[in-house]
């Protein structure tokens, strides 16, 4: 068996920035138990997937139930749901098991416990008061659950092609350049402006400094998972107009960064924390309290899903001015003689050319 010490296990597989949930409330149990896992016993990290799994089919069944001693043992049970949850990847990661299969496993077995916790816990509750607020309620949690998980793939997915638009130009800058060096003048129809290579140099060296104070970090978990390809892009960093408009907001970024905490207060993690966990204890006192945490936290969760989509058009703005400093940096612009889509002398179209 591996002898893993806590600070080696710490090291390896802690995020640099996670919610505030599993810094706080997970991570210094979830560390030790995979410490102890990995040290001591021959449990994979799909092992304890499955685990989670059945973990949360059980607080479910607690949950239909709806009496008060079922929805205790129901928040725990969902609690032991999401330490596992947790104990698996950083396991995975720990022990290098990590896999696709094993993300995938994750993913869906994750979407699966949610649907059938919130069916279980606001039928159970139905069943018991007839109140149709909660038939409501279940609809409104898997909606709020579902919107986050796309919202969340769809601005990666924008995200990641705006910074490979960007490295690809920065490519293309780098390779004009090249054609524009000292030695390449005896070349036939190579150019060799010295204004041009200065202005190629600057607008080359402000993209890489671009490239480099990127702020969000990719982590290989994340590359595992299946959300990025095998090659890693150059960072962008496209929240330059969001910070101009908020300047308060680096301060607080800062701040939650020495901690490892995110600026996204209100995730899913949060999310389901106060959906199956929370919302149960306090049903178990009053039922209607289950209504007064979810309607909250749910209005929360989609407060932060709209700042999120808010920054991301703040972003495609950023974009775009990148991409036009590109351009300003390349000085590319089209013969006039030869418009665009038009067939110059010979029958070539017209190509760019640098001013």
């Amino acid at each position: 068996m591996a002898g893993f010490t806590l600070d080696e296990v710490k090291e390896r597989v802690c995020k640099t920035r996670d919610s505030w949930w599993t810094v706080w409330l997970v991570d210094p149990l979830a560390l030790r138990l995979v410490r102890f896992v990995a040290n001591r016993t021959s449990i994979t990290p799909n092992q304890v997937t499955v685990a989670a799994l059945l973990s949360g089919l059980g607080a479910a069944a607690c949950f239909a139930l709806g009496w008060w001693p079922f929805l205790v043992v129901g928040a725990l049970l969902y609690y032991l749901c999401f330490l596992l949850d947790c104990v698996d990847g950083k396991l995975a990661r720990l022990t290098g098991q990590e896999s696709l299969f094993g993300a995938w496993m994750d993913y869906v077995f994750d979407r699966f416990r949610v649907l059938v916790c919130a069916i279980a816990l606001m039928g159970g509750q139905y069943v018991l008061t007839g109140d149709v607020t909660f038939v409501w309620l279940a609809l409104a949690v898997v909606f709020c659950d579902m919107l986050r998980y796309l919202n969340a793939l769809q601005v990666y997915k924008v995200r990641r092609e705006m910074r490979s638009h960007i490295a690809g130009a920065l490519e293309r800058a780098r390779a004009t350049l090249s054609m524009l060096e000292p030695e390449s003048r005896g070349q036939r129809g190579a150019l060799s402006d010295t204004g041009e290579q200065a202005v190629l140099r600057h607008g080359i060296s402000v993209l890489e400094q671009i490239l480099r104070t990127q702020a969000e970090k990719e982590s290989r978990y994340d590359r595992d998972a299946g959300k990025q390809p095998d090659v890693r892009l150059p960072k962008v960093d496209l929240h330059q107009e969001f910070r101009m408009r908020f300047p308060w907001y680096q301060r607080f970024w800062d701040f939650l960064r020495v901690r490892r905490i995110r600026t996204h207060l209100v995730s899913g993690i949060e999310f389901q924390t106060a959906v199956f966990i929370l919302a149960p204890l306090a049903g178990a006192v009053a039922p209607a309290a289950i209504v007064w945490i979810v309607v909250p936290v749910g209005v929360l969760l989609l407060a932060f899903e709209i700042a999120i989509v808010y920054k991301l058009w703040l972003s495609t703005r950023d974009f775009f001015r990148v991409v036009d400093g590109i351009e300003g940096a390349l000085n590319v612009t089209r013969s006039p003689e030869a418009p665009t889509g038009q067939e110059g002398p010979g029958g070539d179209r017209s190509q760019a050319t640098l001013r």
